[in-house]
């Protein structure tokens, strides 16, 4: 039997155990899936936004792979400082894949990024994602103005969800405390700054619509902006993803906006320089404007505007961070690999390997995780009979809880699952997420 741990239960690790048990020749490939946290799906679960319930789907093919005999969900198990030393695991399996993802995020690195009220997007969503992590109580939006800086799916993603009534909500996972919170946020205004103009903008355009459908909000989009972006004013040479994106903001230009709703400016050519302080905390963002120059960038003009913000969320990407007992290149925030395998001073490292973020950074979609999943399943492979020769743990899960370790199985997440929905079911609602460790791990041993 060849035995194989995948570091991460996300879409990179689900599609990493499914393609071994998919392309392997060898007649018994066993499959830990191993993961910090005691739920599975990663992102899936902790990162898409509560009302795109048709990607949140997805967690029924990652449900389909998972309940597969030949693979065990080990959740609650760390691996590096205070968890499963990487070392070991290389004693325990034939190979460790690390699947990891990348989860740091990018900094603006300006004057007042540190201020009270200024968090990363990913802050704003592990928060409304019910990530154990998360303080619950960590955003009370007492905010009248807010300021999403960035121009991809996750800024328009919080930017959306800013701009959402609670009611709206309501039908979602949202855990209560979130939810509570939104209910009584006094935002009236998100805008929404990018530093580039909208044929450079990363959004989808099926989520550029969705800002456009919301019952409590309008959008609004400054014709003069946009008409800085020689693209927008002729988008015939566009590929068709970006001229799509443009026709809808050019259809929006001059569009009434409705009294009393919450307003969602979109704004562009406009650069970060500062946060300013006010009363302690953060007050507004101080932008320069900036226009294009010629070759896919843009120049500073030297004219600047504050807008008015008392919460800022920043959503300039995400950046891998070091896994402990693995080279890391610091420039890509990737570990170093030739085709999955990681490569230690030039050199593939026997029994190692890397999927998803960690391998390739944050780029591309869900989907992007089938064929790098792919790639490094099929040198794991082409390596098998090599691994096979070392001699391994007979049970991996006797080592773990020798450490110490309580790891939750595919029945804990079941009963953590079970939990969320008698929870949801008390608040008169759907599911809902359990916001914290203490009560996941309490879920998790119910032995109904």
């Amino acid at each position: 039997m060849l035995r194989i741990a995948v570091v991460g239960s996300g879409p990179s690790g689900v599609y990493t155990a499914q393609s071994l048990l998919e392309q392997s020749a060898v007649a018994q490939v066993h499959v830990d899936v191993l993961d910090r946290l005691p739920c599975p799906y990663g992102l899936v679960r902790y990162g898409v936004a509560p009302d795109h319930e048709k990607i949140k789907s997805l967690q029924n093919n990652l449900r389909t792979v998972l309940e597969d005999g030949r693979i065990r969900f080990l959740g609650h198990v760390e691996v590096g400082p205070g968890g499963v030393p990487p070392e070991l695991l290389l004693r325990l399996y034939h190979a460790v894949v690390y699947c990891v993802g990348a989860k740091s995020d990018r900094h603006l690195g300006i004057p007042g990024e540190d201020l009270p009220g200024s968090f990363s997007a990913t802050e704003f969503v592990s928060w409304y994602s019910a990530h154990p992590d998360s303080d619950p109580n960590s955003f009370v939006l007492g905010a009248r103005s807010a300021v999403v800086i960035g121009a991809g799916n996750v800024a328009v993603d919080v930017a959306r969800m800013l701009a959402r009534g609670a009611d709206e909500l309501r039908p979602t996972d949202v855990p209560q405390s979130a939810l509570g919170a939104l209910a009584v946020s006094r935002v009236r205004e998100v805008h929404m700054a990018a530093r580039r103009g909208p044929s450079q903008a990363r959004f989808t355009t099926k989520e550029l619509r969705e800002l456009g459908a919301l019952p409590g909000a309008d959008v609004t989009v400054d014709a003069a902006e946009l008409a800085r972006d020689p693209d927008f004013v002729d988008p015939s040479a566009l590929p068709g993803a970006v001229r799509r994106n443009v026709e809808v903001l050019r259809g929006w230009v001059g569009r009434g906006q409705r009294p009393g709703v919450r307003q969602l400016h979109l704004r562009f050519y406009l650069r970060p320089v500062e946060l300013v302080e006010r009363d302690g905390r953060v007050g507004a963002v101080r932008f320069e404007r900036t226009v294009p120059d010629g070759a896919g960038g843009v120049l500073g003009t030297g004219t600047y505007e504050d807008i008015e913000a008392q919460l800022v969320l920043r959503a300039v990407g995400y950046r891998g961070v070091p896994p402990q007992g693995l080279p890391f290149d610091p420039a890509t925030g990737t570990v170093p690999h030739a085709a999955g395998r990681v490569l230690r001073e030039g050199a593939p490292s026997p029994g190692e390997y890397v999927a998803g973020w960690i391998k390739r950074g944050p780029t591309g979609v869900i989907g992007t995780n089938r064929p790098c999943a792919k790639e490094t399943v099929t040198s794991l492979l082409q390596d098998a009979p090599r691994l096979a020769e070392h001699p391994v743990a007979a049970e991996p899960l006797d080592a773990l809880r020798e450490l110490g370790l309580h790891p939750v199985t595919w029945q804990g997440w079941l009963a953590i699952e079970r939990a969320e929905a008698e929870l949801g079911q008390s608040l008169g609602r759907r599911s809902v997420k359990i916001p914290d460790w203490d009560g996941l791990l309490a879920a998790a041993l119910d032995p109904r």
